[in-house]
């Protein structure tokens, strides 16, 4: 499984981002935020992309996945 997680520094997100290591089904997990969460795992791959309104320059990395979670809290 793939998962794309967005709002991963924040409260709910650093949350799913401490448990998905422990589901072997999981093989990359993709976050999205405007800072970088400062974990390392072989399967994290991190995109610090500061304007979350417009997706446009990174629109091919966002595609491929199983499962997403928005955690971001503002929105």
């Amino acid at each position: 499984m793939n998962i794309i997680l967005f709002g991963a520094t924040g409260m709910i997100g650093q949350g799913v981002l401490r448990e998905w290591p422990l589901d072997p089904s999981v093989q990359v997990v993709k976050t999205l935020g405007r800072t970088a969460t400062g974990v390392q795992h072989p399967k994290l791959r991190e995109i610090v992309h500061t304007n979350l309104w417009d997706f446009s320059s990174i629109k091919p990395e966002l595609s491929g996945f199983d499962a997403c979670f928005f955690c971001h809290e503002s929105w």
